[in-house]
């Protein structure tokens, strides 16, 4: 299984961000109506930006593996702190499955920011580069 590894931390990075780069676009697209519903849910419209570029740039970097550590461990804490502003009400219908659906995202990232991306990562040519030529 080890030579499948990198692989299968390209094609999880890959599943992992279909959620949040699709999200922040929305967001980006639909800016006054997510504020609007930020601001109903009685978080600041102001953070909104934020929002959107740790899902949508935050996103981007975990595909490529650029930054992947630090990224997926942020995106996990954003992914709860998500499902406790926005999934805790358990009387609505689907908010347990969204708040369960959360818990299982931020396991993965935490996953990805302990394992970091893999060999086929921005990250890993970074380090290529900045490794003297006799540690290679």
């Amino acid at each position: 299984m080890k030579k499948f590894e990198d692989s299968g931390l390209l094609v999880a990075r890959v599943l992992m961000t279909i959620l949040f780069i699709t999200a922040g676009w929305g967001k980006i697209t639909g800016y006054a109506g997510t504020a609007q519903y930020m601001q109903a849910m009685g978080v600041p419209g102001f953070l909104l930006p934020l929002v959107i570029l740790l899902e949508f740039g935050g996103g981007l970097a975990i595909l490529f593996g650029f930054l992947t550590r630090f990224t997926a461990l942020f995106t996990a804490g954003f992914t709860l702190l998500t499902a406790f502003l926005f999934h805790s009400n358990f009387a609505e219908g689907v908010n347990q499955l969204m708040f369960m659906k959360n818990l299982s995202i931020a396991g993965g990232f935490l996953v990805l920011g302990l394992v970091g991306p893999g060999a086929y990562s921005i990250d890993r040519l970074i380090r290529q580069r900045v490794q003297p030529a006799t540690a290679r």
